[in-house]
């Protein structure tokens, strides 16, 4: 059994339609099927849910949102006319129409695209439709509710042997909608493939899969074959976008592969992800993702080694104005706190002032424009040399490194180097990897 999700680019218009009908008819064990809303068709288009957006924030600032909702109807329209669908698209905009002027949630106006596409998605296929808001289930509050989604889902699907289930959006317990972050139909495929067991969980995009570096910054980087769920975890997290970071932990539970494929290249076996994997690319590392917008705090203060919960109370500063820290690297004398520079800069001072007051460190200087490139691979454990290699190659480029820190588990290496050598420092480390 296999359950397939399509992101946006995926059923942009009608011809992205008539291949994910071809995708599933090409494989009957491919039986549950969740779609996002209609993506971009093209440089300079929009996104349905950012219309959508658009129409509540309209709403709230008090100004008319029904041109915008009629470009929405139209894309709709559009798609059911090319492809026959027999749909009363009447209905469900005056519904729409009624529940924006009404004042409902940005998560109810969000939502709204994956359900029609849903609902379409179903009627061209031929399968049952099930509403998300009637299985994946929220707290009142807006937070998953993973166990209680699986057994309604799995409830629900049991006995069915095909069926569409509209991604991104749940409901609570009194029917109120609610949304994942972007990119969330992604996590709604991953409950889906839990809760009926699935073989295996695909993930059809617009990409043919994951890379070993930026394609942005190393255009011709290779494919990834083959991933573990914990190097999934670490690319995805350090800027790796095309899967939503969160969506592994449902099918990494139940043991079940994620493939990532690409629906314009169906035959193309795109990235397999499973819980433990061989290394098979013949490369010492996996791949290499970053960010940049990131700020370094370094605290020095002697014998700060002997002082009990110092570390403690230099993280409650950060703490208390909600901000997280990324990474801890220290000395005997000195602690550094890497967090995103977007969320220090309105607090700066205040939480440097925190930071005196509770720890009087002898000196406090923050840096910022850090980019931090993380290193990936479970080859990394059995490899002798691995951090010269990567220190070698980034220092040959004259490029200065800033942070390092490694895990005890060896599956990563994370430096930091200033923002203008970023690309270069991922070159750097690709060329060594991977080209020699």
């Amino acid at each position: 059994m296999i359950v397939t999700k399509f992101g946006g680019s995926s059923l942009a218009d009608a011809a992205q339609f008539m291949k994910v009908k071809q995708i599933l008819d090409m494989d009957h064990d491919r039986k549950f099927v969740v779609p996002s809303a209609p993506g971009k068709r093209g440089p300079g288009d929009d996104k349905i849910t950012d219309l959508l957006y658009a129409c509540h924030s309209a709403v709230k600032e008090g100004k008319p949102f029904r041109h915008t909702l009629e470009r929405i109807r139209a894309r709709y329209e559009e798609i059911a006319a090319e492809l026959s669908i027999p749909m009363d698209l009447n209905g469900e905009f005056a519904e729409i129409e009624k529940n924006l002027a009404a004042g409902v949630s940005r998560d109810y106006a969000a939502s709204r695209g994956e359900y029609l596409n849903g609902k379409m998605l179903s009627k061209y296929l031929g399968f049952p439709f099930v509403d998300a808001a009637e299985v994946i289930r929220f707290t009142a509050d807006g937070r998953l509710m993973e166990e209680e989604t699986n057994v309604l889902v799995g409830e629900r699907l049991r006995n069915m042997s095909r069926a569409v289930v509209p991604g991104f959006y749940g409901a609570d317990e009194n029917g109120q909608i609610h949304t994942f972050s972007r990119g969330g139909s992604d996590v709604s495929g991953a409950l889906v493939a839990r809760a009926v067991n699935a073989d295996i969980y695909e993930n059809w995009t617009d990409v043919t899969g994951f890379r070993m570096a930026d394609p942005r910054i190393v255009p011709d980087a290779q494919y990834i074959s083959t991933l573990t769920y914990r190097e999934l975890r670490e690319l995805s997290y350090m800027g790796a976008t095309v899967l939503h970071e969160d969506a592994v932990f449902p099918v990494r539970k139940a043991g079940i592969p994620t493939n990532i494929r690409n629906t314009n290249d169906p035959k193309h076996p795109g990235t397999m992800i499973r819980a433990n994997a061989g290394q098979d690319n013949g490369h010492v590392i996996t791949g290499i993702a970053g960010h940049k917008g990131f700020s370094i705090v370094s605290i020095e203060k002697d014998m700060m080694n002997a002082e009990l919960g110092f570390g403690r109370r230099v993280l409650q500063a950060f703490e208390e104005f909600s901000i997280n820290f990324e990474h801890l690297p220290t000395g005997i004398d000195t602690m550094c706190v890497v967090v995103h520079e977007k969320e220090l800069a309105p607090h700066k001072e205040e939480v440097l002032a925190r930071i005196q007051e509770l720890v009087h460190p002898d000196q406090i200087t923050v840096s910022d424009h850090l980019a931090l490139i993380a290193t990936v691979g479970r080859g990394m454990v059995r490899a002798f040399g691995t951090a010269a290699r990567l220190f070698t190659a980034i220092s040959s480029q004259g490029i200065s490194i800033r942070t390092i820190d490694q895990g005890s588990s060896e599956l990563n290496i994370i430096v930091g180097v200033d923002e203008d050598d970023f690309n270069a420092a991922v070159k750097a480390i690709y060329d060594t990897f991977v080209r020699t």
